[in-house]
């Protein structure tokens, strides 16, 4: 009878495995199953890598290694309810589950590591979905948030506390800028810029400072980066403050220089997973080594085709070595694409398989075939923008939305041509990698606040609000206080909390001690726990009379500024309902600091998105455009002549076409003014590799050339501050002489393509336009240039 039991578990085992993971493809189901030793995952482009990774982290969490483990623990009874399973579709039992698994891994001992917070949300999300309180229990996080808390249990090690604050790439900026002034270094014959750059790179590579100026040689300009990244870590450890590359370089030191840690960590993460591992630097490939050990359990899902971030230190070699780092390493293939059509994988493919540093795959998919790739020549950038908005706006008009449509272009400048013709146009628009919410003034004040409450040690954000709003409180005064705190081995806030016991502090002690006074408080509160984080921050705003300090809250500036202020109280409390009990201003702040861009896109927001083809990784849209497909532009000029550059920028192409679901277009023009000269580019190379039976040409006949003394189209800076004039001026008289040639006047009903009927509600004249206020019955109120608007009366 045992035998027969175990003749059976050994037939039943999985197929009832292979039919609770049935949503997902054979190869899919490999990787999932796969869960002992070393694994490589190449995942194409669409290929659902995410649904892999929360697939395989559930069979660890359910089943454990039940699909290779041939251990029978299966009694009569559940071997009948499996059967039952499989032919009559019989939910299986718990206990029956139960007995199914072999050796189930605690969700805690499972670490997923992804780039982003929104691709870690997700991931959290949807094992939350899948697993209920289990996947909750899962650390799935970014590298640096995954950095930031082991730092935060065991930086004492390195001489941390557990309050240290993380800078941000303005704190970064600030800093250096006050390091090379130390050292008397003129900006323009080396600028901050070029310093920081220089030294994430050597914290990418794992280059201590003493490293650095010992490899600096004879060289006068390195050794000047060496003295300037040596005072800059100095100046960081004594404000007990870490920037970005820190969190990584300093948990590799942690772990290499303390093996109780370590074995801690090990023993801790008994299942690694690594999503996009194609974008991993040195440090990153380092510290994963060390969690996992020589023959851990580590996935590593990613795709070498899409390598496209070189730039900041990824690099690919850490894909393409990864049987050769682990020689036991088992590849699989994901090449199945779920998201696009037949025709734009198969241009995807086309371009991508002139790299030659790629390990191989080819994408497919059971979508349709779908339209050809429209290809654009146009005169111009201007005429550029006329035909993608046009594109759109009948597309709307024909019934998708704004969302649908995506604009990836190579760099952010390409961006000025589009945004004026949209805002003449009234097309609703974001640009992602703009100004960002936490980087606006109001916004990086109030952090500054939240941070020095947190960690009073924070020299750079306590010198950003000691005089927001005005103290009265000067550098000299500062820097004397700077001082004193270096002769005393203390923080500047203790020497501020202090002012009346220093004889140079003594004129202005009182301001000083106010200041300290008030910040105490703030400190008390926050360290007694019994107020929530919003009426800490309330509190804040209250006592400093910042919202007064900015203004008259008539002005519209001021109300946008107070309308932030506001939003980040909705953040702080969002943030706390979130995290309930393990809220704290701790956690707070660390989430803010390690935000990034992609991280606040909304795709809920009914608005065409534009942004670069490197923000647009991870991202998907029905219709994508990819204005400036140039040589000289993309490629870039530098790139053409670097075989190496030019893969990555062909890995890049590669990115960008994938990202289209349904409609690509790739345009071009004949000529384009960058950085303020007129170049006339070929078609890109990356254009040309795409077969041509894949492809739809159009080109611009012509194109309305202004005649000569017309004024030019206004900067969309201007059309802004205008149509705000307008909604303040609503019926403004205007000259005779304008209305008569007005086409359009107050009150007129008229009808526009995409956004429907409305009413004209103001006519601002404007250049050689006017800017038309309309009230649209279904879209809402839009400002539109009357000569881009199209449209009709009603």
């Amino acid at each position: 009878m045992v035998s027969l039991l175990s003749e059976a578990s050994l037939q039943l085992r999985r197929q009832v495995l292979e039919k609770e993971f049935s949503r997902i493809n054979d190869r899919q189901r490999e990787a999932v199953f796969t869960v002992n030793g070393p694994l490589l995952v190449l995942a194409g482009a669409g290929s659902g890598k995410t649904t892999v990774l929360v697939n395989r982290i559930a069979n660890l969490i359910r089943y454990g290694s039940a699909y290779q483990d041939t251990a029978s623990q299966l009694s009569e009874q559940d071997i009948a309810d499996m059967q039952e399973y499989l032919h009559h579709d019989t939910p299986l039992s718990e206990i029956t589950r139960s007995h199914l698994a072999v050796s189930p891994v605690a969700p805690w001992h499972i670490l997923a590591i992804t780039f982003t917070n929104k691709a870690a949300g997700e991931l959290k999300q949807r094992l939350a979905n899948m697993l209920g309180e289990a996947g909750s229990q899962v650390w799935a996080s970014t590298f640096h948030s995954s950095c930031a808390r082991i730092l935060r249990q065991f930086g004492d090690r390195l001489d941390y506390s557990t309050h240290f604050t993380i800078y941000d790439s303005d704190d970064s900026k600030r800093l250096m800028k006050n390091c090379l002034k130390e050292l008397g270094v003129d900006e323009k014959i080396l600028s901050c810029k070029v310093v920081l750059n220089e030294i994430s790179r050597a914290k990418d590579t794992l280059t201590t400072p003493k490293a650095y100026q010992q490899a600096a040689g004879d060289d006068n300009r390195t050794a000047t980066i060496a003295r300037a990244y040596q005072m800059y870590q100095q100046h960081l450890k004594e404000a007990d403050a870490m920037d970005f590359d820190d969190l990584i370089s300093c948990t590799v030191q942690l772990l290499q220089e303390n093996p109780d840690v370590l074995e801690h960590f090990q023993k801790k993460f008994r299942y690694i997973m690594v999503d996009e591992y194609q974008d991993t630097d040195h440090a990153q490939y380092v510290l994963i080594k060390l969690l996992a050990g020589t023959d851990g359990n580590l996935c590593v899902v990613g795709d070498d085709d899409q390598s496209i971030y070189k730039f900041r230190g990824a690099t690919i070699e850490n894909i393409l070595s990864f049987e050769k780092t682990f020689p036991t390493a088992k590849t699989i293939r994901l090449e199945q694409n779920y998201r696009s059509t037949q025709t734009i994988l198969n241009a995807a493919n086309a371009v991508i398989s002139n790299n030659k540093e790629r390990k191989g795959k080819t994408l497919w998919t059971k979508n349709p075939v779908g339209s050809k790739i429209q290809t654009h020549t146009a005169i111009n950038e201007q005429d550029e923008a006329d035909y993608i908005g046009k594109q759109i706006l009948e597309g709307v008009a024909d019934g998708r939305k704004f969302s649908d449509y995506a604009i990836l272009y190579r760099m952010n400048t390409q961006s000025s041509a589009l945004e004026k013709n949209f805002v003449k146009s009234g097309i609703p628009y974001r640009i992602i990698g703009g100004l960002r919410f936490y980087e606006r003034k109001e916004i990086r004040d109030m952090i500054a606040y939240l941070s020095v409450i947190n960690n009073a040690s924070d020299e750079m954000r306590l010198r950003r609000i000691i005089n927001q709003p005005k103290r009265s409180i000067g550098d000299k005064t500062l820097a004397a206080a700077s001082q004193i705190a270096d002769q005393l081995g203390e923080s500047v806030f203790y020497v501020i909390d202090h002012a009346n016991e220093f004889e140079p502090l003594k004129r202005t002690a009182p301001k000083l001690l106010q200041f300290a006074h008030i910040m105490r408080g703030f400190m008390d509160m926050n360290e007694s726990g019994s107020h929530t984080l919003k009426e800490l921050y309330d509190k804040v705003l209250e006592d400093t009379n910042y919202i007064a300090s900015l203004g008259n809250p008539a002005n519209l500036e001021v109300q946008d500024r107070i309308s932030n202020l506001r939003q980040l109280e909705s953040n702080i409390q969002q943030y706390e309902e979130e995290n309930g009990e393990l809220a704290s201003l701790d956690g707070f702040l660390q989430e803010v600091s390690l935000m990034t861009d992609i991280d606040n896109y909304d795709d809920k927001a009914d608005t065409v998105v534009m942004m670069t083809m490197h923000s647009a990784k991870g991202l998907e849209f029905p219709v994508v455009f990819l204005p400036g497909f140039e040589d000289g532009i993309f490629p870039g000029v530098q790139a053409i002549y670097s075989p190496e550059q030019l893969e990555e920028e062909r890995r890049l192409a590669y990115v960008a076409i994938t990202r289209a679901r349904e409609q690509l277009y790739i345009l071009n023009a004949q000529s384009r003014m960058i950085f303020g000269s007129t170049n006339r580019n070929r078609p890109s190379r990356f254009l040309q590799e795409i077969p041509e039976e894949l492809m739809e040409h159009t080109a611009a006949r012509s194109w309305k050339q202004p005649k000569p003394g017309t004024a030019l189209p206004v900067s969309s800076k201007e059309v802004r501050e205008a149509a705000m004039e307008s909604a303040l001026h609503f019926g403004a008289p205007q000259s005779a002489q304008a209305h008569k040639a007005l086409q359009f006047r107050p009150g007129d009903q008229v009808e526009h393509r995409a956004f429907g009927k409305g009413m004209v509600l103001s006519v601002t004249p404007m250049g050689n336009d006017h800017l038309l206020e309309i009230a649209f019955e279904s879209k809402g109120t839009k400002r539109i240039m009357a000569n881009f608007a199209h449209l009709k009366r009603a």
